[in-house]
């Protein structure tokens, strides 16, 4: 289907905010199991999850990573990576080909064309074959999946390259100065061309989320609040100093989403400078947000009381911490005695205080009222910093982490268990 394609104009469908019950999660990227690899590997790692009482797996971007292994700088927003296939030389038959290029006629010529001809589509179904398997799987064993979508697409990716007329011309993506930066970041990201956008009624994106929703239950969309308002750097600045604030798209690419796609299962990544305008569409949209409990114990964290545990809502999920976090051991050992006392002082109130100080960090994300927690498989193991997975602003050293089969033992999937039961969080 051709992306200025008007979307059909039938009635809005299952507009009421997604809702999940209370439940547990393990964030890994399909990298970083045992073996990290779809087929097996997945599938061994989905019956570990269901052992250990979780009910979500998230997952990070599916996507071929760039040059520094990142998944948030894919060469297309809609392909998956052939390195997560099991078998590479899957055979794929003529009818199958044609139905996956029917199915999926928004977005694969383009893939298919910047990546080189006709063996790129075959990985494609092979992706969607193996994916589709551990998607089954997890659904037989009771865990959903949870998906990333960045909001930004990779300069010179597919999606830039095929439809030019949907970016701008001379600014690039970044985040202003701040606490932690003099200069601000700047991403280099294409920005939107939010109105050529919506003269199309969004079709990039519509198209976009239909294809995140064939693959997970659930999804988080990377830096939200740009769609509220965006940080705009000239392509000459070298840094992000010179940026400027424009106003993004608001809640209109939903409500066109929306009306094709039903009821949007969305997690706003609502981290970092967050203005009260952000905070009305995320609700307004019935979104939940994010609480991280690593940013909740540091007083110079500018939001630090923002992700404590005594002002979490239901309609949130938490999070030990993410993938750009410390593990919890790491974080642990370079906190100060302030943070420390601090967090002992919340996980004393909430009754988890365990033996290790990381483990308590688990136990407290299980415990708070938000309805989905979500630990990260470096806290659950008790891993220190060699296995964080990735550290912002840092070129070389991330996205390599991998657990050792080893390590993902019965003994530590029934503490889980015991947590997640405790937190009254097993699945119903």
């Amino acid at each position: 289907m051709p992306l200025d394609s008007p979307i059909s104009s039938s009635a809005t469908k299952g507009s009421e905010p997604f809702a999940v019950p209370r439940g547990a999660g393990v964030l890994a990227h399909v990298t970083s199991i045992p073996g990290g690899r779809l087929g097996d590997d997945a599938l061994r790692f989905v019956d570990w999850l269901a052992d250990a009482g979780a009910s979500w797996w998230q997952v990070l971007p599916l996507g071929p990573p760039d040059a520094h292994r990142s998944p948030y700088g894919s060469a297309s927003a809609f392909a998956g990576w052939p390195g997560l296939l099991a078998r590479r030389r899957a055979p794929v038959g003529a009818e199958e080909e044609e139905a996956f290029r029917a199915r999926h006629g928004a977005w694969i010529d383009d893939w298919e064309r910047w990546a080189g001809g006709r063996d790129a589509v075959l990985d494609q179904v092979r992706f969607d074959r193996e994916w589709g398997a551990v998607r089954r799987h997890a659904a037989e064993r009771g865990i959903s999946l949870i998906g990333d979508v960045p909001i930004y697409v990779a300069a010179g990716s597919a999606d830039h390259l095929s439809h030019p007329e949907l970016f701008q011309d001379g600014v690039v993506a970044g985040v202003p100065p701040d606490l932690f930066s003099a200069t601000g970041q700047r991403w280099g990201n294409p920005l939107y061309d939010w109105p050529a956008l919506q003269r199309r009624r969004y079709r990039w994106w519509v198209e976009r989320l239909r294809r995140t929703f064939e693959l997970v239950d659930l999804t988080r969309i990377d830096h939200f609040r740009a769609f509220t308002a965006y940080w705009a750097v000239p392509e000459t600045c070298p840094t992000a100093v010179e940026g400027q604030w424009v106003r993004g798209p608001g809640r209109a690419v939903f409500d066109a989403a929306r009306a094709e796609l039903g009821t949007l299962p969305v997690i706003a990544e609502d981290l970092g400078l967050i203005t009260p305008a952000v905070e009305r569409l995320r609700d307004g949209l019935g979104f939940p947000g994010m609480k991280v409990l690593q940013f909740a114990f540091d007083a110079e964290v500018h939001d630090a009381s923002d992700h404590h545990p005594s002002v979490h809502v239901e309609r949130s999920v938490c999070y030990s911490g993410t993938h750009d976090n410390d593990t919890a051991r790491g974080w642990w050992d370079a906190s100060r005695s302030e943070t420390r006392e601090r967090f002992l002082v919340a996980a004393a109130s909430a009754r988890v205080v365990e033996d290790e100080p990381w483990w308590t960090l688990v136990r407290l994300a299980l415990s708070s009222p938000a309805r989905l927690a979500v630990v990260q498989l470096q806290d659950v193991l008790g891993l220190g910093s060699q296995a964080r997975m990735n550290t912002p602003g840092r070129e070389d050293g991330n996205w390599t982490w991998r657990a050792r089969r080893s390590e993902l033992t019965p003994a530590v999937a029934a503490r889980l268990h015991a947590a997640v039961a405790a937190a009254d969080r097993l699945p119903t």
